[in-house]
């Protein structure tokens, strides 16, 4: 007779809450619009067309852009999840936020717009709006998103949901 073997229980990955991929594939298709771009300016002046330039002009674009997308990917892409939030490659941990600052309203800017931005970028990612945030050991940062309203409404209702009750007296 065998034994039942034991099986480690199986890990259930956190609900996504909110997430942007950063960049998207389709902007490789320039490539192969600049090498038809260039066969056609090539046959409009009457020479006929040398495919040598309009092939390179498809790979030196095709392959800059699939960089530029694939780092795009990587840096700039947000995910929440009930859990953690990451911003390009940091993670921040949901535990360490305290607060969802408002969103900077009026002439005079808010000094959370000061603060870091998270991620390992230098600032808030070009498009895309930092939103405030008071992290423990009163430190303070910026998360950022295209979308930053619907990002700032899931980090508000996920930080109130963490928040225990403050005890009646």
């Amino acid at each position: 007779m065998t034994e039942p073997v034991d099986r480690p229980a199986e890990t259930v990955a956190p609900e996504v809450l909110f997430y942007e991929q950063g960049a998207s594939w389709l902007w490789v298709l320039a490539g192969p619009a600049a090498g038809v771009a260039m066969a056609l300016i090539q046959l409009s002046g009457g020479y006929g067309i040398q495919w040598v330039v309009p092939g390179l002009f498809f790979v030196l674009v095709s392959g800059f852009l699939a960089i530029q997308v694939k780092a795009a990917r990587i840096h700039t892409s947000v995910e929440l999840t009930t859990e953690k939030l990451r911003q390009g490659t940091e993670v921040t941990l949901v535990d360490e936020i305290v607060r969802v600052y408002p969103e900077a309203s009026g002439a005079e800017t808010p000094k959370w717009q000061y603060a870091r931005a998270l991620g390992e970028l230098t600032g808030v990612p070009r498009g895309r709006t930092g939103i405030g945030l008071r992290l423990t050991n009163d430190r303070t940062a910026q998360a950022w998103a295209r979308k930053h309203r619907q990002l700032r409404e899931e980090l508000t209702n996920l930080i109130e949901e963490c928040i225990p009750p403050e005890p009646t007296a």
